[in-house]
């Protein structure tokens, strides 16, 4: 499963998802997690619709975006793109945290929308 982290300094949790320069890739495993690439998402785009679909067209690899705010079209938009939204407590919240508390999620009692992600996840990988 694939999560993106929007960061301003690959840190913390602590970036706006429609201001956000960088996002931090990760691929949550089995029993682990990896870093697996930085995607540049500064390209100025003046146009909003515009701005929201370049954004989300940087995660469109990932299914789980992490965020310190997101408006509620972005939100929208993100969730109709297929890639569910997780806003962070503060933004003091770390990405290992972030990535140590879904891990144990998935490997213990996943809710339902994380369900929903593996399964689809899994049928992905088997075609």
């Amino acid at each position: 499963m694939k999560i993106a982290f929007a960061s301003t300094n690959g840190i913390h949790i602590n970036d706006h998802f429609g201001w956000c320069k960088c996002f931090y890739m990760y691929d949550l495993l089995e029993d682990s997690f990896v870093f697996f690439k930085t995607i540049d998402s500064t390209q100025e785009i003046q146009e909003e619709g515009e701005k929201l679909g370049y954004k989300i067209g940087c995660i469109e690899e990932v299914q789980i975006l992490c965020v310190s705010h997101i408006g509620p079209r972005a939100s929208t938009l993100v969730k109709n793109a297929g890639i569910f939204v997780i806003k962070a407590n503060t933004e003091n919240d770390t990405i290992e945290e972030a990535l140590l508390n879904l891990l144990k999620l998935k490997n213990t009692n996943p809710p339902l929308w994380m369900q929903r992600l593996l399964s689809a996840n899994s049928t992905h990988r088997d075609s």
